[in-house]
């Protein structure tokens, strides 16, 4: 899951980007409002987490500019402004969630988990085969055996997951999961897809990962692939 942090103070942005990669969420941070709304126009994010007293553009101001453009992410909005006027307002712009500062940051992570629930439109618990992620509790089982996973190694499987049957070049996995631009010389996403391969996989039956020659990995039920 990738998130954008749009937050102009310093140490409140990288507490919270902080709390949200130890989650093992891909995160992009913003100073302003003017570059967090050209970031979220440019970039898929699954989240944005952002502040309402920006330079350059107000956090009121970029959330309906997001949603005048059709843009869809969930937007929690953290900010010190406490007034049940200001949270009204805010949800009124266009957010899902508002959080008044300061907060704990096991209730930012709940708020974000919430989100991630109540804007996915697909089922509670992702099934392909016998293969089940759930991320609610962010755990992972095929059949009654339960995989324990990292948490890169959970983000890789939930990407895999969520666009299960459609081909996720390199390029692609490196920027939702690792949230970094991929190097060609580069072969950790390689060396993940084989850390997961070796704890998803039955010994002696074919891959849930495939490889496609020239273009990257698609997830797929091999049982059926076979059939």
């Amino acid at each position: 899951m990738r998130i954008l942090v749009v937050e102009d103070e310093r140490r409140m942005a990288a507490f919270i980007s902080r709390a949200l990669a130890e989650e093992a969420y891909a995160v992009d941070w913003a100073s302003d409002g003017q570059a967090g709304l050209e970031m979220a126009k440019t970039y898929e994010y699954d989240a944005i987490v952002l502040d309402l007293m920006l330079p350059k553009l107000d956090g009121l101001a970029v959330c309906r500019a997001l949603r005048s453009a059709g843009r869809r992410a969930p937007v929690l909005i953290v900010s010190a402004r406490d007034m049940v006027a200001d949270r009204v307002t805010g949800l009124d712009a266009g957010a899902d969630d508002y959080l008044v500062k300061p907060f704990a940051v096991e209730e930012l992570l709940a708020r974000v988990r919430a989100l991630e629930r109540r804007h996915d439109r697909g089922p509670a618990t992702l099934k392909i085969g016998d293969l089940q992620l759930d991320p609610a509790t962010r755990t992972a089982r095929r059949g009654v055996r339960s995989i324990a996973l990292t948490g890169k190694e959970y983000a890789l499987l939930e990407y895999f997951m969520r666009r299960s049957g459609t081909v996720l070049t390199r390029s692609m996995i490196a920027e939702h999961v690792w949230n970094c631009t991929f190097d060609g010389g580069s072969n950790i996403v390689d060396v993940y897809v084989a850390h997961l391969r070796g704890k998803i996989d039955e010994p002696g039956t074919p891959t849930f990962i495939q490889s496609i020659r020239g273009a990257g990995y698609v997830l797929r039920d091999p049982r059926a692939a076979d059939a």
